[in-house]
């Protein structure tokens, strides 16, 4: 037996070894130098073409540092892949956001989670709703609703931004709520949260609130007065929503959803009230907004780049026909189809300066350190530029996603959903919900620009998520009308 003596020297002596070790990698780290990069602030929101010509100047890899905040940004595919997929697991760190995060969300926002237990247990419960072989039960919602897209086209064409947001809002509060009829615009829980989600997107950017700066300030009663007004409002759109679900669930009248289905297994998730509340929540809101701005995207380019467009047409024509509109079972078929919504993503990415990752170790790449703390962006504008991967970038070139197989080539990828552990867990919802209402516009309509009213294909919002300002289409029928209107009709 130790004495309590021999006890101590034991215990002290190997607090000295792990002191000693934690200094000797700490000295080691401080020895491999960062990434170059510009003598800027890290606590600003650039542009993402000034981000590329920094990369273009300094690398793939590039660092902003004031002394306190190292902001690392990523801007080359195959670094992409090295770092942020590859050692996804070093920096699936959210920074912490005061404003966005702690007030705004109340500790509860998916998208801006630190790494816990919380995280842990929104990701496996939101996983474990929409892999890939439960996002295909939902594929008769999509087409439900997206056929209702076509007659909304038909009837208003100057308002095709809006019907894309009504279909996305239907089809994902279908999935997640169990909202069977159609979202309308004037839908109160769609207007509310169109509202809700520039204020979430404004207070994320960096330096947009002081208390992000010095967290202290939360703490003061008067701070922060808006931010905790909205923090109420939302609070009570999502609630609401969920109370609803409950009543129906306890009821025996719910249909099914994702909402549903967490409450029926509530003990096995280990998930509180409130806690569904926001994880459904979140998917509603990132999930809707996304994918809107998506789909638009693909409408942009269609108008912008008509012989891209007809090589689709051409396509559509062979592998379907002008009988019967394309279905999920065409999907592997429409090759053209899907290199041009890769290749439109890619031209403009939804999110171009990506969302923050935090490094949660000192991750050395290519002789260069990604301190512990700092944090880490994958900017989808630069990555899908990377000149390396995407010949001639500037060009839109659907060409460049088909291999010599005639398939869409799998060396090649975008981020559009994120990277790593951070991906969006609704990725595969998102991208069926793409390619049907893609596949049924380009079905059924030759989509052009307007030449009294050009569009500005640079004229996007700046933020996390990066929105179309409202652009001008024209929509002419490939299809017979009559035919049109007996199948959407």
């Amino acid at each position: 037996m130790f004495s309590a003596w021999q006890t101590g020297v034991v215990i002290f002596g190997l607090l000295g070894v792990t002191l000693y070790t934690y200094r000797s990698r700490r000295s080691k780290s401080r020895q491999v130098p960062l990434p170059p990069g510009p003598s800027v602030s890290p606590l600003v929101e650039y542009p993402p073409r000034q981000i590329a010509q920094w990369i273009a100047e300094y690398g793939p890899v590039i660092c902003l540092n004031d002394g306190k905040t190292v902001v690392v940004i990523i801007g080359g595919h195959q670094e992409a892949l090295d770092i942020m997929e590859k050692q996804g697991a070093f920096i699936a760190d959210r920074p912490r956001s005061v404003a966005g995060g702690d007030i705004l969300g109340r500790g509860m926002r998916f998208v801006q989670l630190r790494s816990g237990e919380r995280f842990r247990k929104f990701r496996k419960t939101s996983h474990s709703h929409l892999h890939v072989k439960t996002a295909q039960t939902y594929e008769p919602i999509q087409v439900a609703h997206a056929r209702d897209v076509i007659q909304d086209i038909m009837l208003e064409p100057k308002m095709h931004q809006q019907h894309i947001k009504r279909y996305v809002a239907s089809v994902i509060m279908h999935v997640v709520y169990g909202k069977e009829t159609p979202t309308t615009l004037e839908d109160p829980y769609l207007v509310r949260l169109q509202k809700m989600v520039p204020r979430i997107q404004g207070a994320m950017a960096p330096g947009a609130y002081l208390c992000d700066r010095y967290p202290i300030l939360q703490y003061i009663p008067f701070y922060g007065r808006e931010l905790k007004q909205w923090a109420q409002e939302e609070y009570a759109i999502i609630n609401g929503q969920f109370t609803l679900v409950k009543k129906q669930v306890d009821a025996n009248v719910a249909p099914q959803s994702v909402t549903k289905d967490l409450l029926m297994h509530s003990d096995e998730n280990k998930m509180t009230d409130p806690e569904i509340a926001y994880l459904t929540g979140s998917l509603v809101g990132a999930g809707s907004d996304t994918t809107a701005v998506g789909t638009s995207t693909v409408l942009m380019a269609a108008a912008r780049f008509p012989l891209a467009l007809a090589r689709v047409h051409e396509e559509l024509d062979a592998v379907v026909g002008k009988e019967t509109p394309p279905t999920f079972e065409d999907w592997p078929r429409l090759v053209q189809l899907q290199a041009f919504i890769l290749e439109a993503l890619r031209w403009r990415p939804i999110n171009p300066t990506g969302f923050p990752h935090r490094a949660s170790k000192d991750v050395i790449w290519n002789g260069m350190c990604i301190p512990a703390g700092a944090i880490v962006r994958g900017s989808n504008w630069c990555i899908g530029r990377d000149p390396t991967v995407f010949l001639d970038p500037e060009t839109f070139n659907p060409q460049r996603w088909i291999g010599a197989d005639g398939e869409v080539r799998e060396d090649m990828k975008i981020f559009s959903f994120g990277f790593g552990r951070r991906a969006c867990p609704g990725v595969h919802i998102a991208r069926r919900s793409v390619y049907i209402a893609v596949a049924f516009m380009f079905w059924s309509f030759t989509v052009l620009e307007d030449p009294n009213k050009p569009i500005d294909d640079t004229a996007f919002t700046p933020g996390v998520v990066s929105h179309q300002m409202p652009f001008t289409l024209v929509f002419k029928p490939r299809i017979d009308e009559a035919l049109l209107r007996h199948i959407f009709f």
